[in-house]
């Protein structure tokens, strides 16, 4: 996902979506550990994606890139 994508997200929004990638990792961790899961990229795009919806918070809240959150404030 973009960060683009993210940002035009409510902020509910992103935290379902910051749950539901907590819940991927879990379910990646537990598979790597019963030698299900082959692919060790999926874990490491799921971290990344994690970070990315925590970043953008981030500066939600700190009102950091005022004029990208306006932009998508305008259009809800």
């Amino acid at each position: 996902m973009k960060p683009i994508e993210i940002r035009e997200k409510l902020r509910a929004e992103m935290l379902e979506e910051l749950d539901s990638f907590k819940r991927e990792l879990l379910n990646l961790r537990f598979q790597w550990q019963a030698g299900e899961q082959r692919n060790t990229a999926q874990y490491r795009q799921t971290r990344k994606e994690i970070a990315r919806i925590k970043t953008i918070m981030k500066e939600m809240d700190l009102g950091i890139n005022k004029d990208l959150f306006q932009k998508t404030e305008d259009r809800v």
